[in-house]
Formats: structure tokens, sequence, C-alpha cells
């Protein structure tokens, strides 16, 4: 085994160390946790990364309802694996295991930093191994690439995405070691272990190193042969590593393929000045590539095509790299190849940090063949201004741009004259290796500073773990009965994946693998969803919570931290209901499909009519008849109302999804939010209160955006003749139920005939068997699983295989097998060479012509 190299060690130590330090100093100066009263759970972070972080926990230490493959606290019984996968799969990801639940937030940015830190250290180790330099300078560019604007901006509340950032410069040496046939066995697990922390991200990881390798072969010009050797086992090094991860990877592009659509844009690239722009310090906007690397990368890259001292072909071949992939940015059929040919639902450049990998490697070869002299950095000086020149044109410019470009400009110049007079005198060269330090810190921790503050004015956030989620997690806790029945966190979410943060086993689900059955099924019952049907929300609704077995929900005071007002903090309290099982026996039944009601889809699921919809009006703030339905618009715009006639004392619902605003029950004297946002946001159908003894419902609207209320908005439930029908239910559902990960197993009444309906939805991958039967696919039953039943047997079990995994696990041990082989052929292989002879030959006189 080849001996770790001091200088690589020192090198990749540095590189962490600068990293960890920039960034922390970064939230320190934005006041962000955990090191000031800012949250850092914006968007996704806290919606999604956290919760999910959360259930791990919970699965480590043996607490979740459901395995790795089931999750059964979110979306009413939802596949793990594909989540697992996509946001969980880091090695990184177990470190959470060790801190205290409590302090989950502080895990995952813990997880963050290291994540940084490994990814700066890999870099620094790479650029020591394509050439040999100055061990602190590859340091200072390995904290560089590690700490890019992609890092800052986009990534650090994106945690898994940080895997690709540690995985290109690992399958960048991957490729140098394909070349060099060395460490051929090595460099399978290493793209394996790639693929499988994050695949999105390590297809974009592989495509770069793949650049570079093509590159670094065309500069090395070796015979034809020789090239091809190199390119073929870089090629099955990769083929075997990604066959390795295939079981984790077909699951999780089996999930996509049943996942909710979402939105597809198109591509659109930004001006050049915003381009521009984003190489600088201190400038952030969520739809341009965040380029930025730090001001001595840069520099030293601009240098690049003037420095002499650097062979003709890595000037040219370097220089033309960086600019071939940075126009791959901007040009759409390039883009979607980035993306793995699917439209991102966020940012289009999620794959810059490729190329902020290649401006650090084209820094490295600019300093690595000796310093540039005075003409390279004039020049590299006028691009810098000229860059700057343009880039001042873009709004993402800002008047703080300025003085940390001066400083961060000031401080690389200086060190790098300064580095070039030093000589002998380390003192000189000391102080220049400090100024460019300095600067780097600097500026990135004032570029991270800046971002973090801006996103958390353009994008939503969430309060870290605090006394409101104690509380929930308490109040679930004491009211937990599952499998028996379950208990919903709650209509007034504190975050949309609020099960897995605080317990409990709701319809709340937000992903990017989100079923599509999961959100059509809830959207057609009344529910509500955001990030546009991927997000779905807890349904406060009385017969939904007897069609899916919730025994127990929340009612949550709204939380502070999304704008409630002061007076309106108050107490969790917990409403228990009388409901059947999760297994149900449906004699008689009903399939005809859903329409456009979701009440009388409800009453579908039920089996019983419940409800009464009436005919309604709506008026205008004058009192006349708006014939349309719109409100929010012309002289419905302040207060328009909705009446209708009911029973009297049945249960007034309104579900008005295209409605954004407040509803009031005339003489209630409670407001009820409605949230509707044309494509991102639709309202959920929401309890009112009792209809008075005179029959007249009237409804109050304080619209705060135009919408519409549609023709059977309201609905009038007669809770007695929903308690006769779950009684019903209960009295011919099963008598035990037992849950266990991918399992559900029931015992059902003697003589039982017609459909058995598990109240969980019917996603891919569900088999099911009666009594000793084989098992076939599960039937479904309006998006519920559904078995038939013969009238003999007493016993369902139920089982679910997610969708590729037989695929992947065939590929897998194929893949392993192949490797066996392999290990097996190269170890016979060595062992057949030639051995060295014991003597050392000796060294041929080298002579010199006159």
């Amino acid at each position: 085994m080849t001996p770790i190299s001091p200088p690589r060690r020192a090198a990749a130590l540095l590189a962490a160390a600068v990293a960890i330090t920039a960034f922390c100093a970064g939230d320190v100066l934005a006041r962000s946790y955990p090191f000031g009263p800012r949250t850092r759970s914006v968007n996704d972070l806290g919606n999604q990364y956290v919760p999910f972080h959360a259930h791990l926990w919970d699965l480590l230490h043996g607490h979740a309802d459901g395995g790795l493959l089931v999750n059964w606290q979110s979306g009413y019984g939802s596949s793990f694996l594909p989540d697992l996968g996509t946001y969980l799969g880091s090695p990184f990801a177990l470190l959470v295991a060790v801190f205290p639940r409590d302090r989950i937030d502080l895990a995952v940015y813990v997880v963050t930093v290291l994540k940084i830190a490994c990814a700066a250290a890999a870099m620094a180790w790479l650029l020591l191994t394509l050439r040999p330099g100055r061990w602190w300078a590859a340091g200072l560019l390995g904290a560089s690439y590690a700490l890019c604007g992609w890092t800052v901006a986009d990534a650090d509340y994106n945690p898994m995405w940080l895997d690709g950032l540690i995985a290109l410069p690992l399958l960048c040496l991957v490729g140098e070691w394909a070349t060099a046939g060395r460490r051929r066995l090595l460099g399978v697990p290493v793209v394996a272990l790639a693929w499988t922390a994050n695949f999105y991200t390590a297809y974009m990881a592989t495509l770069g190193a793949a650049l570079v390798l093509l590159l670094r072969l065309l500069l090395a010009r070796p015979p034809r042969r020789q090239a091809l050797a190199a390119a073929g086992r870089a090629t099955l090094t990769v083929a075997l590593g990604v066959g390795l991860a295939a079981p984790l990877v077909t699951v999780i592009y089996f999930g996509t393929k049943y996942a909710y659509p979402g939105r597809v844009r198109q591509f659109t690239p930004v001006p050049g000045e915003d381009l521009l722009a984003r190489l600088l310090p201190t400038t952030y906007g969520f739809g341009s590539p965040a380029l930025y690397v730090g001001i001595t990368a840069l520099v030293l890259a601009l240098a690049l095509p003037f420095h002499r001292a650097v062979p003709a072909p890595v000037r040219a071949g370097w220089t033309t790299l960086v600019l071939a992939v940075a126009l791959s940015l901007q040009w759409a059929p390039t883009s979607l190849v980035w993306h793995a040919f699917a439209t991102p639902q966020g940012s289009s450049y999620r794959q810059a940090f490729v190329l902020c990998g290649l401006l650090v490697i084209a820094a490295w070869h600019a300093l690595s063949y000796g310093l540039p002299d005075g003409r390279a950095l004039g020049a590299a000086t006028a691009l810098l201004v000229l860059i700057t020149a343009v880039a001042s044109r873009s709004t993402l410019v800002r008047p703080h741009t300025w003085p940390v470009l001066l400083l961060a400009v000031t401080g690389t110049l200086t060190g790098l004259v300064l580095l070039g007079r030093a000589g002998p005198r380390t003192r000189l060269a000391g102080l220049a290796v400090v100024l460019l330090l300095g600067a780097q810190i600097g500026e990135t921790a004032a570029t991270s500073a800046v971002a973090t503050k801006l996103r958390l004015k353009h994008l939503d956030d969430y309060a870290p773990w605090g006394q409101r989620q104690r509380r929930q997690a308490a109040a679930i806790a004491e009211a937990d009965g599952w499998p028996r029945y379950r208990t919903d966190p709650g209509r007034d979410q504190t975050v949309g994946n609020d099960p897995m943060l605080v317990g409990g086993q709701g319809a709340q689900y937000y992903s990017s693998l989100t079923p599509d059955v999961l959100s059509r099924t809830l959207t057609a019952l009344g529910g509500g969803w955001t990030s546009r049907g991927r997000s779905v929300q807890s349904l406060d609704n009385a017969v939904t919570d007897v069609v899916f077995s919730v025994g127990a929900r929340l009612h949550n005071p709204p939380d502070p931290h999304q704008g409630a007002l002061p007076g309106t903090t108050g107490t969790i309290t917990v409403t228990r209901r009388e409901v059947p099982p999760l297994v149900t026996v449906r004699t008689a039944p009903d399939g005809t499909p859903f329409g456009p009601s979701p009440y009388r889809n409800q009453e579908l699921l039920l089996g019983s009519r419940v409800y009464t919809v009436p005919r309604v009006a709506v008026y205008d703030d004058f009192g006349k008849p708006v014939k349309s339905r719109s409100v929010g618009s012309g002289n419905a715009m302040t207060g328009p109302t909705i009446t209708a006639r009911c029973p009297a004392g049945t249960q007034v619902n309104l579900w008005a999804p295209h409605f954004s605003g407040t509803a009031r029950l005339a003489g209630s004297g409670t407001d009820v939010p409605f949230r509707f946002e044309y494509g991102r946001n639709r309202a959920a159908m929401e309890p009112l209160g009792r209809t008075p003894a005179s029959g007249r419902v009237r409804i109050e609207l304080t619209p705060d955006r135009p919408g519409r209320v549609p023709p059977g908005a309201v609905g009038c439930l007669d809770t007695a003749r929903l308690h006769t029908a779950a009684a019903r239910l209960k009295a011919t559902g099963a008598t035990e139920v037992s849950v266990s990960d991918g399992t559900v197993h029931a015992r059902l009444p003697a003589g039982s005939k017609g459909i058995a309906v598990v109240a969980a939805p019917r996603i891919a991958g569900w088999r099911c068997a009666t009594g000793d039967g084989a098992a076939r696919p599960a039937g479904d039953y309006h998006g519920l699983i559904a078995v038939r039943l013969d009238g003999r047997s007493t016993s369902l079990t139920c089982s679910f295989h997610p969708p590729g995994r037989r695929l992947g696990t065939i590929v897998g041990l194929v893949s392993l097998a192949a490797l066996a082989v392999l290990t097996a052929l190269t170890a016979v292989r060595r062992r057949r060479a030639p051995v060295p002879p014991t003597t050392t030959p000796p060294r041929e006189r080298v002579t010199t012509a006159p």
C-alpha cells in the first residue's frame, strides 16, 4: 500500500479547518442558528430534511412507527426506501443518532459542516494528485471549492446535495487511478458510496469527472491503446460502482415514476450580467448559478490563459473546458442532460458545483507551475475589472458587495505579489499566506452571511425544535394508540412533515416522492396541499377521520413563528373519536368513480350518506348576487358572503379550494384561514361550526386575493349518522390488526364477504393474501388497499415490496460477483508476476552532449 503523502494530509487538514472556520464565521455574522436567534431552517430544510433526519433518529433508536420499507407515520403509510435513498443515503446521516432527539437541528447542522469539511479535504487531496505544488495552496483552494457560492447559497440548506460536492473530487481521483492502472478495486466502492449517498448530485459529479478524465487523457497524449484501456477501466469502475448502488437507485427511480408529477418549466437562461455577478462575493439570487469560488481562485483561473510557464496545451485545455461547461449551463438541451433529463422543480443550476470545481482545478494549474508573473496577473486583473463592470448592471450586486470585493481583491493581489517576491525570506512568504487565507475566510464568511440573511427574506422559514414541538410531541405520546387507531398531529401544522418530527400517524407528507395516488385521493376528499401537490396536508374532517381510523386529533394553536398574533397562542387540545380499525369490510362496495364533490366522495369511501349539500348563493359587499361566484375582486373584494340552508344542528363545512383569506360562520366568532395560490397551494376543506336552529347558514368571507367559490362549497354533516356508520364499520371490521414495517396482518370475522379495505393508500408494491392463499397485487378501492374476500378466510396479510428492489438486488449481486471475479483475477495476476530482483541495478550514466 502506498503511504499517505504528508503534504496531501497537511493540505486536507488545512482545507477542512479553513472551510469549517469560514462557514461557522458566516453563521456568526448572520446571527444564525446555532450561533444566534435567526433560524436556518428555510424552505425544504425545515419542511423535509430535518423531519427526515428526526425519523431516522427514531428508526435507529427503535421508536419509529414502521421501518425501512414503510413509514407508517406519513401519508397514512408511505414507501420509505425511496426517501431513505434520496435524503438519508449518506453515511454522515447516521451521526444524528449520537445527538439528543430534541437537538435534531443541531445534529443536521453538524452533519452539514462535516460534509463541507470533507469536500474541502477531498479537493485538496485531488489537486496534489493532479500536480505537485504548495500544500498550503492546495488547502486554500480546497476550501475555496467546498465553500463555493453553490454551497453557501443553495446546498447548505439542501444537505443531501453536499454529498455530490464530496463526490466530484473523489470521482476525479477514481479517474486518476484508472488512468494509472492503480487501486482498481478501491474505485468501485468509492463510486458506489457516491451514488448511494445521493444519486442525483452523484450523477452530475460523474459527468464532471468524466470531462476531467477526458481532458487529462487528451493532454497526456498516451498511445491510443493505452488511452482506450484507461477509459475502459474508468467506465467499468463506474458501471460496477453504480451496479452496487442499484438496490437503492432503482427503488428511487421507481419511486419517482409513481410520484405526483411536479411542475414542468421551460428553461430560461439568466442574463449574462447575472451569470458574471455570481462570480463575485456577497451576491445572491435563487434562480441564478452560484459560481463564486473566492477571488484568489478566480484571479488564478483568469491568469491561466496568460501564464507562460504553463504549457500551451494545458492552458488551452482547461480554459476551454471551463468555458464549455459554463456555456452548457445556459443552453436548455445541455441543462437537461446535467439534470438527468428531468426538469428541476427549483433552481435550474443545481450542477453549478461542477463548474466551481473546474474553476478551482484551473486555478491550481495556474499556481502549481509557478506563480503567475506580472503580465499574467495584470491580464487577470483586467479581466476581473471587466467582469465586475458587466456584473455591476445586475440587480444581484448590492451595495455591500463593493467593500467586500475591494478588500478581497486587495488581499489576494497583495498576497500573490508578496509571495512572488518572498524567495527565501520565510517571514514575507508567511505574511503572504496569512493575507491569502485571511482574504479567503473573510470574503467567504461575508458571502455566506449575506446568503443566509437574504434567504430568510425570499423563502419560507421554520423555527428549530422548541417549546411548541415539545408540547406537540408530549400530547401525541399521551394520546397515541397505534395501530389500534391513528393520532393526527393536527391541521395547524408546524412543518410539512409534522408526523416525522413530533410523532403520530397523519396524512401530512412532503417529499419529492409523494405518491400520485395519495395526493389525488386526498384532493378528491377535500384535502389541501402546497408545493404543487407534493406536500399534502392534514384534513380536519370527521368523515375522513373515520375512514382512515384517526382516533385522536391534535388541535394546535397558530404557530408564532409563522406570524400568529401574540394573543392567538393557546393550549393544545386533543379530540378523541370512536373509529373503526385499520382494516374494515365492505359487503357491498360502491365502485362509482370519484366525482367533483368531495362530500360525495367521502360518502363513497364511508359507505353511507351523511352530508346535506345545499345550493349556495354568493353575495357581494352590497348584497347583490355574484353569479360567477368569484370573490376577492370588484365589488366582492372586502366582505362577500355565502348563504345556504341546512338541517339544524349539523356541522357546517366549507370546501373552497380556490379561495384565499378567512371564512367565518355568522355567529361563531371564529375566523378560519384558507390558503390558495394558483399552481402552488390548494385550500383544504374546513369545519366552521354548527347550523343554527333556523337552518340558515351564512358564511362571511374576507378574501386576500382573487378566488372562486365552487357550486357545492357547503356540506352539512349529520354527526349522528356518521356515528352510526362508524359503529357499523367497527362491528364488521377486523377484530385484531398488527402492523410491522411492511406487513399488515388482520383477523376478520367469520363469513366476511365483499372486500377488505386497508386504510392506507394503494401505492405500487402492495401484495395481499387471505387465509393460506397466494399473495397477489392488492386491489384498489378509491385509492385505498382493497382485497377480495371469499367468505371463508378469517385472516388477511398484506406485504409491501418496494418497486425496483428485486431488479436492483439482481443488478447489485451481478456487480458484486463481477467485482469478486476481478479481485480474484487481480490476485492471481500479482502472484504470477515475476519477482523483481533484490539488488538495485546501477543507475545509468547521464551524459550531456557537448
